[in-house]
C-alpha cells in the first residue's frame, strides 16, 4: 500500500520512538551517560545534562512514580536536544555550516525547476523503490543494533540503537516544522516550479523526509563505528537515497541536499551530546585529541610565565 512521504516518515519516527523509550526503560545507564564533549557538533546546550540525568540510588517508589520520572527526564532531554539543534547556527563553531547551507540551498532553489524539468519520466518507479529500501534498511539497522544490544548485553550496540532512534525522532520534529513552515509543492504538483507556501500538511517537498531520516541514522552508526567500510556502506546507501529522491521526481535537488545535511548534523549532534565514554572509538579519539591540545596549551602558558 502506498503511503505519502510524510506519512511514511512519521510512522517510522513514532515506531522508533516507541522502541527507544522501551530500550531506555530497560537500560538506565544510557540516559545517565551524556558526553562531556562540547562544541564538536551542533553546539550543545546540555551543560546541566549530567546533573539532571545523574544516576539515582534505588528507591521504593511506586512503578507509576518511576514511570513518571522517567518520562519527565526523557522529555526534558528531548527539549534540550531540540534547543541545541535550533540554536546551533548562532554558535561560532558552526559558522561554516550556518553560512554554507543557506548559500548552497538558495543556489539550488534557483536551478531546481530546470533540473527537474530535464529529467525523464522513465524509471520513476524504480527510483522510488530504491529510496524506500534505503530508508527502511538504514533505519532498520538502528533497530537491529538496539535489539541485538539488549539481547546480548552489548552496551555499544544498545547505545547506537537508542541514540539512533532518539536522533531520528529529533530529525522527525525538525522535518515536520520545516514542512509546515515552507509548504513547498513537489516537482509533479502545480506548475512544477516548486512554489513555496502553496500546500499544507506533512506531505510537501521541502525538505526530503527520506533523506533527513536516512542521513541521521547513517551519521549515528558511522560515528559510533568509525570504520572505513561502515562509512562507505552507510553513507553510500544514504547518498543513493538522496539521488533517487530527485530522480523519482518526488523532490527537487535542494530538498534532498538540505534533508541530507540536516540529517547528518543532527545525528552527529546527538552522538556527541549523549555518547558514553569508552564505547566508541570516535569518542575516545576526540577525548585524546582534546587532552593533547589542553596539555599543549598548559605548556605554552608555563613557558610564557617562565
Amino acid at each position: 500500500m502506498y503511503l505519502p512521504d510524510g506519512s511514511r516518515v512519521c510512522a517510522l519516527v513514532f515506531l522508533l520512538g516507541a522502541i527507544s523509550q522501551g530500550a531506555l526503560a530497560f537500560s538506565q545507564e544510557l540516559p545517565d551517560a551524556p558526553s562531556v564533549v562540547q562544541n564538536a557538533s551542533f553546539s550543545s546546550t546540555e551543560g546541566s545534562d549530567a546533573a539532571s540525568d545523574a544516576p539515582k540510588s534505588p528507591d521504593t517508589t511506586s512503578p507509576g512514580s518511576s514511570d513518571g520520572k522517567f518520562l519527565s527526564r526523557w522529555a526534558k532531554r528531548g527539549l534540550r536536544d531540540q534547543a541545541g539543534i535550533y540554536t546551533a547556527p548562532f554558535h561560532l563553531s558552526e559558522l561554516g555550516w550556518a553560512i554554507g547551507v543557506p548559500v548552497v540551498t538558495l543556489g539550488l532553489i534557483a536551478i531546481d525547476k530546470h533540473a527537474s524539468g530535464a529529467l525523464s519520466r522513465n524509471g520513476i518507479n524504480a527510483s522510488t523503490d530504491i529510496t524506500d529500501v534505503g530508508l527502511f534498511a538504514t533505519a532498520g539497522a538502528v533497530g537491529v543494533l538496539l535489539l541485538d544490544g539488549e539481547t546480548r548485553g552489548d552496551s555499544h550496540a544498545l547505545e547506537t540503537g537508542v541514540l539512533g532512534a532518539e536522533a531520528m525522532a529529533n530529525s522527525g520534529l525538525v522535518y515536520a516544522a520545516l514542512q509546515l513552515i515552507t509548504e513547498r509543492q513537489r516537482p509533479l504538483h502545480g506548475t512544477g516550479r516548486g512554489n513555496f507556501f502553496e500546500t499544507s500538511g506533512l506531505d510537501n517537498s521541502f525538505p526530503s523526509g527520506h533523506t533527513i531520516i536516512t542521513w541521521t541514522a547513517a551519521s549515528m552508526i558511522a560515528h559510533e563505528y568509525p570504520k572505513l567500510w561502515v562509512k562507505w556502506l552507510t553513507y553510500g546507501t544514504t547518498t543513493a537515497v538522496s539521488v533517487t529522491r530527485f530522480t523519482s521526481l518526488q523532490h527537487f535537488p535542494s530538498d534532498a541536499v538540505v534533508g541530507s545535511t540536516l540529517g547528518y548534523l543532527i545525528g552527529r549532534h546527538v552522538f556527541h551530546a549523549h555518547c558514553k565514554a569508552g564505547l566508541s572509538a570516535a569518542y575516545s579519539a576526540k577525548i585524546a585529541q582534546e587532552n593533547t591540545v589542553s596539555i599543549s596549551r598548559k605548556r605554552e602558558v608555563t613557558d610564557v610565565e617562565e
